[in-house]
């Protein structure tokens, strides 16, 4: 009797970037998860079409739940993580585990005032405000090779800047509107960030875990918000010890 193929792992990236953002957590990953991986394109996003009106979490997470090839290992980076928690919340038979990736929570009036001025400043200087997050995420003296820089930053530039913002938008607020919903998640959770992240703090990542019943968390040493950039190996490791302990409960 053949056997029965694992369940697949589908990753999520964080808003303004694409798919490709996790080239070398894959490259890292193929054999260690030793199971299919695909990443996917937001919407508004990539090779999808942009959004042409103010959009909810709910409405990227039902864009994403109907391109899901079935029940599958969620991995979810920023607002990746964000869409992630909805599916593992009202879709939990397509998500055997979810694991949410450098990911804000319930953040405090001082920190939804921080990314609402990110999101004003946006607004009114796209161009600068992608320098930001270049200097934000790689800051002099990153180990982050600088064709990767370049890489994030011609993504960041590509954007339909009107797109960009209405998902930027759900970015700033979606934490507000998912979490009250974290304690309802019931499928194995994982939660990881880097500990100089300063915009997905490892706070954020403690009040996750402790959110989400019968959550891990992990904080990664030295590394900032891009982190399937900045760690893919050491993420990869984490990630796939995670799975391979879910996938024994969760039918895989």
């Amino acid at each position: 009797m053949a056997a029965t193929a694992k369940l697949p792992v589908v990753l999520l990236h964080g808003v303004g970037l694409d798919h490709t953002m996790w080239d070398a957590f894959r490259a890292a990953g193929q054999d260690s998860l030793g199971r299919p991986v695909a990443a996917l394109d937001l919407p508004g996003h990539g090779a999808r079409p942009p959004l042409t009106a103010p959009a909810a979490l709910a409405e990227l997470a039902d864009d994403v739940a109907a391109r899901l090839p079935g029940r599958v290992h969620l991995v979810g980076f920023s607002l990746g993580a964000l869409i992630a928690q909805h599916l593992a919340r009202y879709r939990p038979e397509l998500v055997a585990s979810l694991t949410s990736v450098s990911s804000v929570c319930r953040r405090t009036p001082a920190e939804a005032a921080a990314v609402a001025a990110r999101l004003a400043a946006a607004s009114e200087d796209f161009p600068a405000s992608v320098e930001a997050s270049i200097t934000r995420w790689y800051p002099a003296g990153s180990t982050v090779p600088d064709g990767e820089v370049a890489r994030t930053r011609s993504v960041l530039l590509a954007n339909n800047v009107p797109s960009y913002l209405h998902a930027y938008r759900v970015f700033a607020t979606g934490d507000a509107e998912i979490g009250p919903e974290l304690g309802a998640i019931g499928v194995p959770s994982l939660a990881v960030t880097g500990e100089l992240d300063p915009g997905s703090t490892p706070e954020m990542t403690r009040r996750l875990g402790a959110a989400v019943p019968g959550a891990r968390t992990a904080v990664v040493p030295d590394t900032r918000h891009m982190l399937p950039v900045e760690r893919p190996a050491e993420l990869a490791a984490i990630i796939t010890e995670f799975i391979d302990e879910a996938s024994q409960n969760c039918h895989d």
